[in-house]
């Protein structure tokens, strides 16, 4: 009797150098069989070595054929996405404080210098001058109640647009810099899964 095994693999995946990689690592198994499931999970898969360097594409074709090999009576339905991308993470050191303070202070005062520029290109102390001039009808070179107000709304607009304060969030809706961060991933993703693939490997014609 054929029994009918579902299969969903895990889009990324991130393992230690040298190490053994099981079914149950890069895919989600489900069948009414659970001794069979136990099996399959534990089934080796891939063996990362040297030559992996960072990274490894394992795709489900190659996966399904391996799987029907040592597994005569199985029926595999695939379901999701079709390549598992595997990332050898090395041990890394922890950042040094004096390095975090410097990506801090550049970020800083890039941040500060667009700022200034976008205002400077903008006229928006002349605005803010004719704003004051409109409201108490004189006229001041440096009208400090808009300016310290609109200083401090720059910043709590900002914290709002990007929803985050240090590690919290005030909602569940993602912010743009998220989803653009995102859509890189998914971007690189599909680039990875197309190159680093070996079936997408052709021999060139002679």
């Amino acid at each position: 009797m054929t029994n009918i095994v579902y299969l969903r693999m895990k889009k990324n995946a991130n393992f230690p150098n040298l190490c053994e990689i099981f079914l149950k690592d890069i895919a989600y198994v489900s069948t009414a069989d659970t001794s069979l499931k136990k099996k399959l999970e534990n089934t080796p898969i891939y063996r990362l070595t040297k030559k992996d360097k960072n990274l490894v594409v394992i795709d489900s074709f190659l996966l399904i054929e391996h799987l029907t090999k040592n597994y005569e009576d199985v029926e595999i339905q695939l379901i999701g996405p079709n390549q598992s991308i595997v990332r050898v993470i090395s041990n890394k050191k922890s950042n040094s404080v004096f390095l975090v303070a410097c990506v801090w202070l550049i970020l800083f005062i890039g941040t500060a210098m667009t700022i200034m520029n976008f205002h400077y290109d903008v006229s928006m102390q002349e605005v803010q001058q004719k704003l004051h001039l409109l409201l108490t009808g004189e006229e001041n070179e440096f009208p400090l109640w808009i300016q310290i107000p609109y200083s401090i709304g720059l910043g709590l607009g900002t914290i709002l647009f990007f929803n985050h304060w240090f590690n919290k969030r005030f909602n569940e809706e993602p912010s743009p810099l998220e989803v653009e961060i995102f859509n890189y991933q998914q971007d690189l993703d599909n680039y990875l899964s197309h190159k680093e693939n070996s079936l997408n490997v052709r021999e060139p014609s002679n």
